[in-house]
């Protein structure tokens, strides 16, 4: 079940990742599935062997006096229905418990890795109410839990002990009026006896299965989620070969709105138009917020186009398997995510038909071979969490170098520079034309820099693409280009001046 949910969650959607927190998904995977764990091993088991106990005894104690019997089994109707109702009582809280549970663990899953944000910012008492608050609340609906399971436990305990001392009071008095003998009632006592370790274990039991039954529905509303059909688990992802010719893109009046967009909310992309020639490098440039990360993430089906078509060499991606399409496609993002993993497999997660050769050669391209020298056991050196123990320049590289290790057909690189010193940017812009010369490229500009690295650029603009040319035809023939790139270069140049405003 462990593997089918981790499976599952890595086929499942950008869209359900969006919604769904992380300690959701991390409780279900521990907690849940620890009390399906216990209820296997032990409710399964005791619960068949207590019904049958019941069962054998009831059948024996009709046999030795039915009138007896009756009267020891009149509290199992009030106690099947009270037990009902508590059992109802407690399914809710249990499942109030492990949701505000999974928050609590959501809470302490952010602190964890933002635990340098919340240092800068002094913000540690702050959370520390925070998960007090929830904790509390959490203790709070524990305790009802234990108030419903002690109630349901006195009930199973009293009622029987009650009928029986009934039937020892009726029994007396049969016997007195010789109308059963004594050894009778000591056999009957005998077989009740005998059943009532099976009634009183059975309200803890009833209480774990009721915790499974709770584990399972929050189980199954992450296996029930939708995942695309193509995205079969454990599909190897096929890179293409090394040498492989560019492809070329085209994006065909493409459209795309947020699922969770509110109605009437007009569509983030809206008739996009742009096609990339194989071997052709192209940078995307837009105000923030106009859609540019999300044009990029269609290409690999990181989300799918609500309109429209994307097509690789005349090929709708829609009908090519993720794994075959991702295989052609490398991707940089402009916030690099590294593995708890050394440097080499973080790397080489790339391609996975990659070598030693192709690390050294990808990490001279992004400049990163000298610090990756330096560390303790080089490229076998494992990185902290997120690679949280680099610098953020450092990240940016490792993860520039996974993109372009691969040699891949299209290379999508979003604002690949951003981290960089300006030594560092020249020397890794220098690096990469050579690898742009060999694959088709869209690149997410932020910078004039990165701009130059094109052989054309596209302006998104009101979910369109509003004008393409080379860098300067549209810095002196669109005035919302040139107006861009002055803002886009002004804040650049005060960063890498050391703030003088030095125009450069």
């Amino acid at each position: 079940m462990r593997d089918a949910l981790y499976s599952h969650v890595q086929r499942l959607p950008l869209s359900f990742h969006d919604r769904w927190p992380s300690g959701q998904l991390l409780a279900r995977g521990t907690t849940d599935l620890r009390s399906l764990h216990t209820f296997l091993s032990l409710p399964l088991t005791f619960l068949p062997v207590n019904v049958a106990t019941l069962l054998v005894g009831c059948t024996l104690l009709l046999v030795q006096n039915w009138f007896l019997a009756l009267v020891f089994l009149i509290p199992v109707l009030p106690l099947v229905a009270l037990g009902y109702f508590l059992e109802s009582r407690y399914a809710l809280a249990s499942r109030r418990a492990r949701d505000q549970g999974s928050d609590l663990t959501t809470l302490v899953v952010d602190s964890v890795l933002g635990v340098r944000v919340i240092k800068s910012f002094g913000h540690h008492r702050h959370l520390t109410r925070a998960f007090r608050l929830r904790a509390h609340r959490l203790r709070g609906t524990e305790l009802r839990k234990a108030r419903v399971l002690a109630a349901l436990s006195a009930l199973l305990v009293a009622l029987p002990e009650a009928a029986l001392g009934a039937a020892v009071a009726v029994g007396a008095v049969q016997i007195a009026d010789g109308d059963l003998s004594a050894g009778t009632l000591l056999a009957f006592l005998a077989i009740a006896l005998e059943m009532r370790p099976a009634v009183t274990s059975t309200g803890l039991l009833l209480a774990m299965s009721g915790e499974a039954a709770t584990a399972a529905d929050r189980f199954f509303d992450v296996l029930d989620e939708p995942a695309p059909a193509d995205a079969v688990a454990g599909s190897p992802m096929r890179r293409t070969p090394a040498g492989a010719p560019p492809a070329a893109l085209t994006f065909d009046h493409v459209e795309f709105r947020y699922p969770d967009a509110p109605a009437g909310e007009p569509a983030v992309l809206r008739g996009v138009d742009l096609r990339l020639a194989p071997g052709e490098t192209v940078a995307l440039v837009g105000a923030t917020g106009s859609g540019k990360t999300t044009l990029a993430a269609l290409v690999p089906r990181l989300h799918e186009p609500t309109g429209g078509r994307v097509l690789l060499d005349g090929q709708d991606v829609t009908t090519l398997p993720r794994a075959e399409l991702r295989g052609q496609v490398s991707v940089a993002l402009d916030e690099p995510t590294l593995f708890s993993a050394s440097v080499a497999e973080n790397v080489l997660l790339g391609a996975d038909h990659a070598d030693e050769h192709d690390l050294a050669r990808a990490l001279h391209i992004v400049q990163a071979h000298d610090f990756v020298q330096e560390l303790p056991h080089g490229v076998h050196t494992p990185l902290g969490e997120h690679g949280m123990n680099l610098s953020g320049g450092q990240r940016q590289r490792l993860a520039l170098a996974r993109a372009v290790v691969g040699e891949p057909r299209l290379l999508i690189l979003d604002d690949p520079l951003s981290a960089l010193d300006i030594h560092t940017e020249s020397l890794i812009e220098a690096a990469l034309r050579s690898v742009l010369a060999t694959t088709t490229a869209l690149v997410i500009a932020h910078r004039p820099s990165t701009v130059l690295l094109a052989d054309r650029v596209a302006l998104l603009s009101g979910g369109r693409i509003a004008a393409v040319g080379n860098h300067d035809e549209l810095l002196h023939g669109n005035e919302e280009y040139a107006l861009l790139m002055t803002a886009l270069g002004s804040a650049g140049n005060l960063l890498h001046s050391g703030g003088t405003g030095e125009f450069r």
